[in-house]
């Protein structure tokens, strides 16, 4: 039945879209003929979501039918804007308690790094390389391509959109929080981080006896904020179609023309990445590709098609083990790759910001560009199992540098289609960070994988 109906909302919009064609460049035909045949294939669309019972098609649903009362009913629509920032005030809500968890319990729960020495230097310092190479990929991207420029939303009455211009001295000065409930009430994101990592850096110096408490504490409270998270998102598609109605009944249907282009823009530098970044790794590291590429096949199918990283990660640790990667440095560095490790994800952050600026008509400098960077390489750190995370760590970040949030919700009814990808990529760039560290360490090959997992593989 659920194919049927999709096949039926094809077919209504495929003839709706000819009407419109039509109507535009050959012969005009009565306005309640094309008003019907949108709304009929909508409704057809609706029908799909509800065979479907997922979240994505109704937040793209609410998106089409968004478009279509914007469209349709502009004065009707600016005033949707309420439903919108009602979203926004929840999600802001989650911002620093996810950030505080994730980082302390990412930094302290890998408090043996100094047992492991050597390996766990080399991971981090290949982490922080080729996640900063994606973040430079996807500005120069976005700049390149200007997807969000001519989006022009528009901003609240009263708010000023240029971040506040400082001096050298004084943006140092601002990453360093002087009192963290001030930090949290203004949104300080990059305060929030600083105070994070020292919070985690200093509970992993405590005693284990003391450490284990307020790790569980830290750790209840991400899978807490996660859970929080996915109660939220419950209320995306009613946020997200406001937030589209408001923008295309201020600004017109022109938006969905810069969606085309981001997303376009966003695979392309992926592949740009892929070919730039890890392939010449992989090539430098010495790793068997064809081997590789037979072995993480399966766990990036399951993270492209579930958009979920934590789902592809046990195959992708039998398949590291299963082509030569040691068991030990498998278990260490996959679980810290995903705190640390999110190509994907920040090269996603890094281009989805820039084109919020471009949207909301802001010229950033390169300094700030520098500074955004630097915020999105540290807030990014252990979100990559969480579906539609990387929103609310967007969210956070470009309200920290004064820009407008209307463009981060129009993300939302495309972000789906980015989630596949960022978190494809993230299982990619884990599982080639294995096979590297391993063959820096000069395991790779040496053991023989566990007969368990050879049989798990080809079952």
């Amino acid at each position: 039945m659920k194919n049927k109906v999709l096949l039926l909302a094809f077919a209504a919009f495929t003839l709706a879209a000819i009407f419109s064609v039509v109507s535009n460049f050959l012969t005009p035909l009565s306005p309640t003929l094309l008003f019907a045949a949108r709304w009929i294939a909508i409704a057809t669309l609706a029908v799909y979501a509800f065979y479907k019972r997922s979240l994505a098609a109704w937040i793209f649903v609410a998106m089409v039918i968004g478009a279509a009362v914007g469209h349709d009913g502009p004065h009707v629509a600016v005033n949707l804007r309420l439903i919108s920032m009602i979203f926004l005030r929840l999600i802001k809500t989650i911002i620093a308690p996810l950030l505080f968890a994730t980082l302390v319990s990412g930094i302290a729960a890998h408090s043996d790094l100094k047992k492991v020495g050597r390996m766990g230097i080399k991971a981090i310092v290949y982490f922080e390389v080729v996640t900063t190479l994606a973040l430079i990929i996807g500005l120069a991207a976005i700049n390149i391509s200007k997807a969000g420029v001519g989006v022009h939303v528009p901003a609240p009455s009263g708010e000023n959109l240029p971040a506040q211009r400082l001096t050298a001295s004084e943006t140092i000065l601002h990453i360093f929080p002087e009192n963290i409930a001030k930090s949290i009430a203004e949104g300080q994101v990059l305060q929030v981080v600083v105070f994070s990592i020292l919070f985690g850096m200093a509970l992993a110096m405590v005693r284990e006896e003391r450490r284990q408490p307020m790790l569980k504490l830290v750790e209840s409270l991400a899978e807490t904020m996660f859970k929080f998270t996915n109660l939220v998102m419950y209320f995306a598609p009613f946020g997200v179609g406001a937030a589209i109605a408001y923008t295309v009944g201020s600004t017109g249907m022109g938006i969905l023309l810069n969606l085309g282009k981001l997303l376009l823009t966003l695979y392309v530098a992926f592949l740009i990445c892929i070919v730039g970044v890890l392939l010449p790794v992989a090539l430098l590291a010495r790793v068997p590709l064809k081997k590789f590429i037979a072995a993480v096949a399966e766990p990036v199918s399951i993270a492209f098609g579930t958009a979920s990283s934590e789902a592809a990660l046990p195959r992708a640790m039998e398949a590291m083990e299963a082509i030569g990667v040691p068991r030990q440095v498998v278990a260490f560095v996959m679980p810290m790759g995903y705190s640390f490790n999110l190509v994907g994800s920040t090269l996603y952050l890094s281009l989805a910001a820039i084109f919020v600026a471009q949207a909301a008509g802001v010229h950033l400098s390169l300094g700030q560009q520098l500074l955004l960077m630097l915020t999105l390489m540290l807030t990014s750190k252990g979100v990559a199992g969480v579906s539609r995370a990387a929103i609310v760590i967007l969210l956070g970040t470009v309200g920290s540098f004064g820009l407008p949030t209307e463009p981060v919700f129009i993300l939302l009814g495309i972000d789906q289609l980015m989630d596949m990808g960022r978190t494809a990529i993230n299982v990619l760039g884990n599982c080639l960070a294995t096979v590297v560290v391993a063959r820096w360490e000069g395991d790779f090959e040496k053991e023989n994988p566990s007969p368990v997992v050879m049989s798990a593989l080809s079952d």
